[in-house]
């Protein structure tokens, strides 16, 4: 049987993923069961004390076993630890040591959400590819810029670490896990108990982008609000050069470290956004909504927004706004 350790962090943490990983996983198990073959998976809540106290108290969570009771798992779950980030690093730094030596033993390492930052703060992410959630990539980049995240992601895998994106995502990531240990025919008969949309690898769909303002180049600032305002210009990065009294290069350089955008990405993602909300909301067509803000070719417009979002404009208006007309 294959080890499986789920951590019960201190602090504040998603129940969810540490309930939805252990019944995926023992469903799993009864479907081995049915077929009248051995479990495939020995699951175990995990801790650093014996009583956990979650959501003020309102829920009490008892490990299985304390991290010096296992000596050797094939791979840990890291749940999200919500709440202020940094506080939930620090209430949780004694599991570092153990789940480094465990990696390093060849355990494999999954995280869901924001669960992304213990696996960066251990150093387990220098190098690799990562996902977490969308809302906090400009935060995940300011403090670990040795990972290589990737925000549009659901899940990645790289050398036996996976991540998952936000929130609910995570479930795409078991299944992904089950397809790996248990074949593909388990992976699509859990998917469809548990009603789970397989094969969904992108959250381009739904990030919603509000700028990264996270940082403290004032005229960066002045630069991003610019181009907020004037979205539906044509906005070049010589105009923004002229208006702030910088070299273009200069301009760009510190762009792009400030956002972690170039200029030109920053104006597209701003224009796609507002595209979106036409989307959402109205009854306009593409071409008009295209030109509102500020595309005058389609092709290119239409490129753009899928790049962005991964779907089509006609795409994302069927999946987000259900009472519109649909036009084209």
């Amino acid at each position: 049987m294959k080890h499986i350790s789920i951590l019960i962090p201190e602090g504040h943490t998603s129940i969810t993923n540490i309930e939805g990983a252990h019944q995926i996983f023992s469903e799993v198990n009864d479907c081995f069961a049915r077929m009248d073959k051995p479990p495939l998976f020995d699951i175990k809540l995990v801790g650093i004390n014996p009583n956990t106290s979650q959501r003020n108290g309102v829920y009490t969570i008892k490990p299985d076993l304390l991290i010096e009771e296992v000596s050797k798992t094939n791979l840990i779950i890291v749940p999200a630890m919500l709440g202020d980030l940094e506080n939930a690093l620090r209430l949780n730094a004694a599991f570092i040591p153990w789940v480094v030596k465990q990696y390093m033993q060849g355990a494999e390492l999954a995280s869901f959400c924001v669960g992304a930052f213990f696996l960066a703060a251990a150093g387990l992410l220098d190098g690799k590819q990562c996902a977490t959630h969308w809302r906090f990539a400009n935060q995940f980049r300011q403090l670990y810029p040795n990972a290589k995240l990737v925000d549009d992601k659901i899940m990645t895998e790289d050398r036996g670490i996976y991540t998952s994106g936000g929130a609910y995502s995570y479930t795409n990531l078991l299944l992904y896990l089950v397809e790996k240990h248990a074949g593909r025919e388990i992976a699509v008969l859990i998917a469809k108990m548990f009603m789970i949309d397989i094969d969904r690898h992108s959250q381009s769909p739904f990030i919603m982008f509000k700028g990264q303002k996270e940082h403290e180049d004032d005229l960066i600032i002045k630069a991003q609000e610019f181009i907020e305002k004037n979205f539906q210009e044509k906005i070049t990065v010589d105009q923004l050069a002229d208006m702030l009294a910088l070299g273009r290069r200069s301009l760009e350089r510190r762009f792009k470290k400030a956002t972690s955008n170039t200029v030109t990405e920053y104006i597209q993602r701003v224009k796609m956004e507002a595209a979106k909300k036409e989307l959402e909301t109205s009854r306009k067509t593409v071409s008009e909504l295209m030109y509102e803000i500020g595309y005058s070719d389609t092709k290119a417009f239409r490129s753009t927004f899928k790049k962005i979002t991964g779907l089509s404009p006609i795409e994302y208006r069927n999946k987000y706004n259900k009472e519109s007309v649909l036009l084209s």
